[in-house]
This record gives C-alpha cells, structure tokens and sequence, in this order.
C-alpha cells in the first residue's frame, strides 16, 4: 500500500457505508465514523484498532467539526439516499465557519454534505436542490477536491459485478458494490470534480 490513507465516513452504519468501512480497514487504512448507533457498526470491525467511532450525528450543534476533520485524507458521505465523496486540498484542511450541517446556508460548507440523489421519483430523477448544489460545486468549490456518485441501489445482497464511471449509462446497483465503486473514485484522481452515474461493465 502506497500511502495509508484516513477517511471519515458519515453513514458509517448504512448499506453503502458499512461495506466501505469494511474495505478501508481491509486495506489497510484508518476509518473515522461518526455514528448516532456504534453498535450499528459491523461486528467484524468494531474493534479493529484503525476504526475511531464519534458517537454523535452531523447535525449536533455541538459537535466539533474542527476535530472531526482533523488529520483526515478523504471523505464519504453515504448517508440514506446521498453518496458524496470529498478529499482535502493539498495545503489541509481549508478553514471555514459555518457549522458542517448547514447546507441550506448560501455559503456552504467545505465537507458537501448536501449533495443529494434520490430515487424517489424514480431512478433516472433529481431534486431541484441538486441543481443548487451541483452549480455551487462546478462554480464556488474548485478549490478542493470533489467527486459525486449518482448511485442507483436496489439491493444490500451479494456483488453483482464492477460499477464503472458513466455520463449516461445508469445500473442498479447493490450496496457492496456502490461501496467498491466509492472507495475507488475517491482516490482516483481522474474522478475529481466529476458527478456521473455508474453502470456495470460488460463481462
């Protein structure tokens, strides 16, 4: 493993989550989760000593978020229905004021968090509040590095394959395998500043 890497996760004890948690400590890494439920966590790696569990929930306004993204390389959000990852500039953490929650603000936060897909309205469609977001990102957020996945889950059952970046062609995917293609595009230079779908490749 060329660098040792640590990753926040926030939805730590979701579908999407727990599986890269899963990998992250696999390979190697260090694992910062921010949980409302550490017992929630995977039984298997709740006491790997790479995993750091914050109980606690994003949107506690007391929660130190100077801390939380202390010493961290790369971020996910897989929270319910969101699926953002985020990684540090090369000079650090950027400094910023606002609280990580408060996505509705004009000036959002550095972390993202409010990237949003939602299969509501079927798996093709978007909120009017992605288009909000996504012109934030591509016009204010250049600064930093960033990736969103616009994920399609159906299952939590077994890998169906490899979810490959896509522009148009869109797959429903389990949530091994979204994780898989999460922990690699955070780390694939390639993927920044890119929001695309994913599909399964061709065997």
């Amino acid at each position: 493993m060329a660098h040792r890497a640590t990753f926040l996760v926030l939805g730590a004890t979701g579908g999407t989550g727990k599986h890269f948690v899963i990998q992250a400590l696999q390979d190697g890494h260090k694992v910062r989760a921010l949980v409302r439920t550490p017992d929630k966590l995977p039984s298997e790696v709740r006491d790997n000593k790479d995993l750091q569990i914050l109980q606690g929930s994003i949107t506690d306004d007391t929660l130190d978020t100077d801390g939380l993204v202390a010493g961290v390389d790369y971020r996910l959000d897989a929270r319910g229905r969101e699926r953002t990852t985020t990684r540090q500039d090369q000079h650090g953490i950027r400094e910023e004021a606002d609280p990580l929650h408060a996505a509705t603000q004009r000036q959002l936060p550095w972390l993202l968090w409010a990237i949003r897909y939602t299969v509501a309205r079927g798996y093709g469609g978007q909120h009017e509040d992605n288009e909000v977001v996504h012109e934030y990102l591509t016009t204010e957020a250049k600064d930093i590095e960033w990736s969103v996945h616009l994920a399609g889950i159906g299952s939590d059952g077994p890998s169906k394959g490899t979810l490959e970046r896509s522009e148009t062609q869109f797959s429903i995917g389990t949530h091994k395998d979204c994780a898989a293609y999460n922990y690699r595009t955070v780390m694939d230079p390639s993927a920044v500043h890119t929001c695309q779908f994913s599909h399964y490749a061709r065997k």
